[in-house]
Parts: structure tokens; sequence; C-alpha cells
């Protein structure tokens, strides 16, 4: 697993789509035809998976007690444990191959569901590279010359996922429970990133993990917060939040992106301002480009040619040593949000997720769906 420092780094990526996406919505609403969100929080959310390695070829393999019914146009198979309980899967020419035992399906795509045509527990593997287990429904196609697979799961799950992903470890459970309304607002709020699914498991949207053991804090906190979103002017908002923030968390403005349909307050950050992380940074005047502080959009051209870790933050300073450029900075992501090593110490010294939310967030409402009743 990479880094989590990069983890956020990385979801800086998202934050010009949808900043770009709240433009869009502006403009609707001037015309009269304002798009509504999805806020079905009993619902689900189609998640694109395992992209990042542009798989050409995927097991996928029914667990122990478990049977998955795959389905290839007119054809079908069952994977379980008594019998044959995985299928390879390949691209040849326009078609998919499945193969399980002696069995061979062809067709376009590929539907794996439950014997109820519903939700069931599977792992989806690309050979030599990774393996995640996963609770839903699968879908997989051809997308440009690799294997698309799309898991359908239900929203709750999606939102403990993240939040077991995204989380630094020995997080209290109050911090767990405000990324988890952030992590389920982001769900609720963000849907239409992408044309053939909701979201990817990438930090462009949500990094995604296997679902955490019901035991587990991550799943208590999702538990204990089911259904709640941040509303700010009676519209949920798809939240953002960073690993750390340099002691005051940034605006949209601030980074010379465009406003926001939540404007993003910089509020104080007593843990970052007292302990903050510092980094350090060489890089040729080349691979620098234009790059300059305070400006999303320069640091993530030099993170796309380098790497999450070539300039952590936006908050740095440059001092030219030769032919290269020397960097000094604070903080790790865009610094915009729910500072989570903020929230952590925050709830170490006793703060509720709604104390968390409302210092993060200022002017939101906490707001359970779908009776839209604000949570004090």
């Amino acid at each position: 697993m990479r880094n989590r420092s990069s983890h956020k780094l990385a979801r800086s990526l998202a934050l010009l789509v949808v900043l770009a996406a709240n433009c869009i919505s502006q403009v609707s609403n001037a015309h009269g035809r304002e798009p509504q969100p999805d806020l079905r929080t009993n619902g689900s959310v189609a998640i694109s998976v395992l992209s990042l390695f542009h798989p050409e070829k995927i097991i996928v393999t029914a667990l122990a007690g478990h049977a998955l019914v795959l389905v290839a146009g007119e054809q079908s198979l069952i994977l379980e444990d008594s019998q044959v309980s995985s299928a390879r899967v390949r691209i040849e020419g326009a078609e998919l191959v499945i193969s399980s035992g002696e069995q061979e399906l062809r067709a376009t795509n590929l539907i794996g569901v439950g014997r109820r045509n519903d939700s069931e527990d599977f792992i989806l593997e690309i050979p030599g590279k990774i393996k995640r287990r996963y609770h839903g429904t699968l879908a997989v196609k051809s997308s440009f010359g690799n294997l698309l697979a799309v898991v359908t799961l239900d929203l709750e799950t999606a939102v403990a996922s993240a939040v077991a992903a995204e989380s630094a470890p020995n997080t209290p459970l109050e911090a767990l429970k405000a990324n988890a309304i952030a992590a389920r607002s982001y769900f609720v709020a963000g849907r239409g990133r992408h044309q053939s699914f909701d979201f990817c498991d990438t930090t462009h949207c949500q990094f995604l993990r296997a679902p955490p053991p019901p035991t587990s804090l991550a799943s208590q906190a999702v538990q204990a917060t089911q259904g709640l979103v941040l509303m700010y002017q009676s519209r949920p908002f798809a939240a953002l939040y960073t690993r750390s923030c340099s002691g005051r968390t940034r605006t949209p403005a601030q980074l010379s992106l465009p406003s926001a349909g939540y404007p993003y307050y910089s509020v104080d950050c007593e843990r970052c301002r007292q302990h903050p992380v510092r980094w350090s940074s060489n890089l040729s005047i080349g691979d620098a480009g234009s790059l300059r502080p305070s400006d999303e959009g320069t640091r993530l051209a030099v993170a796309r040619r380098l790497g999450w870790s070539a300039v952590p933050s936006n908050q740095f300073s440059l001092a030219r040593q030769g032919d290269h450029l020397r960097l000094a900075g604070v903080g790790n992501g865009h610094g915009i949000g729910l500072c989570q090593a903020g929230a952590k110490a925050m709830a170490e010294s006793g703060a509720s997720f709604q104390q968390i939310l409302q210092h993060y967030y200022p002017n939101t409402e906490i707001v359970q769906y779908p009776g839209r009743n604000p949570v004090d």
C-alpha cells in the first residue's frame, strides 16, 4: 500500500474536478436547471477498482462458504468452494474470455452476483500485483485494451472501506466518526465524476480497501454515524479532507483554485501549528517548471510527472542551488477541509465528532437522511 501522505497528495487531483463541477452546478442554477444530487444514504455506489494496475487479466474467486454466479451473455457458471471457486478473465479481440475449470465463456461483458441476484463476498486478483476482497456485485468489460472492473456496493460498506483506507493508525473513534461523515458526504454529493461508474478507488475519488471487520473502530464509526452527511445552505457537498495542514487550513482561493459550493473557511489547527510536518525536496529547474507556492495547479503538474512525494504540500519556500531548486515545506496534502492530524488530536483531547466537524467545516449542518433533521 502506498504511503498515506501520498494518498492525500493524490486526492488533490480530484480537487480541480470537484471545484469545476461545482462551478458548472452554479451556472446551471443560474439558468433555473438546478441539478439534484443523489441522496440515497441507504443505496449503493458503483466504484471502478484496481484500475491503477491497467489489468489485462483478472482472477475472480468466491470466498469459502460463498457462491458467486458469473453471467456472460446468455451463459453462466457458479463459483463456489465445493466445485470450482475461481475464474480467469482476459481480453481476446472484442470479447472477454472467462475460463473456469473446463468451462469457457465468451461475451462482451461479465456480471457477478449472489445466488439471489444480490451482493456477495468475492476476491479480485491481478496476478502478481494485488489481491483484494469485496462485498457487492461485479461488472467487467473491456475498456481501451484493459479490463474495467466495477464493484457496486452498499454506501455504508463503501464509507467503512474508505475510512479504513484513509485514516492513520490509532485514530480515536470520534475522529473516525468525523471522517466517516466527510467520506459519506463525498459519496453522496460527488457523483458524476465518471461516465460509466460513480467513483474510482484511487485518490482521484476516495481510496478504498477491503471492508473492515464489524468489530473495527472504522466500522463502529460508520455504524454510529449511519446516514449522516454534511450540508451547507441546505445542500450536501463533497467534503474534502487532508492528511495534515500547516497550522491553518486553506481555502480554494488561497490555492489559485475556483470557488466551490462550500467556501472552505481557513481555520486554525492547533495540532499542526504546534507540531508541523516538515519536508524538503530537490527538483531540477526543468522538472519544477512553473511550480509556485500556494498554487495547486502547478503542484499537480509536477506530481503527475514525478510522483506524489515530489511536492507534498502547497506550503513551501524555493531556493535555487545551481541547476536545482531546494524546496522546504510543511504539511501533507492540499490543506483544504478537515485536517486528519488535527482531528485526531482534538479527539484525543475529548472533542466529539460534532465539534471536530464544526471546527473544520464552519457554518455547516450534520443532517440525517432521509429525515433531513439536523443532528446536534
